[in-house]
């Protein structure tokens, strides 16, 4: 059970491939495109539906950290650890209905963008700081050793070794 069977090694090469064969796509015709400023970059050329922005949304919340720590708890004490998940959708709802449209009739498209028009660029900066370091703290070294787990129990990889090649 702790071993990796041929089918399950192909799922992952295959997985791998589709996820640079889409990477590999998308830098190409965005190149032929030509991004023209910042707007471009953070805002999609303004040309995303709202299945691509809630599905880049989702990506980007779903982590090793979700998959080891949200299935375990949920193992361990059952599902209503998923109330969380569902709970927080419908606050980034709210918090959407609520705030876009405020900021997009400043004209921002970052929240540190919206501190500095409001108060100064050192409200950028610190903001910017705090969200790195909050970053760094939690969401990747969670990921790193989730990873690391992932690898250990998966493979009999060490946990250490495991979590370098996470990096």
């Amino acid at each position: 059970m702790n071993q990796l069977a041929a089918a399950d090694w192909i799922v992952i090469a295959l997985y791998f491939v589709l996820v640079f064969g889409v990477a590999i796509w998308a830098t190409l015709s965005e190149r032929r495109k030509g991004a023209r400023d910042s707007a471009d970059y953070f805002l999609a050329g303004r040309d995303a539906g709202w299945f691509v922005i809630g599905g880049s949304l989702f990506a980007s919340n779903i982590g090793s950290e979700h998959l080891v720590g949200l299935a375990g708890t949920g193992a361990a004490s059952g599902v209503a650890v998923a109330q969380f998940e569902v709970l927080a959708s419908l606050i980034l709802l709210i918090l959407g209905w609520v705030f876009v449209p405020f900021y997009l009739s400043s004209g921002v498209y970052t929240m540190p963008e919206f501190l500095e028009r409001r108060y100064s660029s050192a409200a950028r900066w610190y903001l910017a700081i705090i969200s790195i370091i909050g970053y760094v703290l939690t969401k990747i070294s969670v990921t790193i050793a989730a990873g690391g787990i992932v690898f250990e129990a998966l493979m009999g990889i060490d946990f250490w070794t495991g979590a370098f090649i996470v990096v």
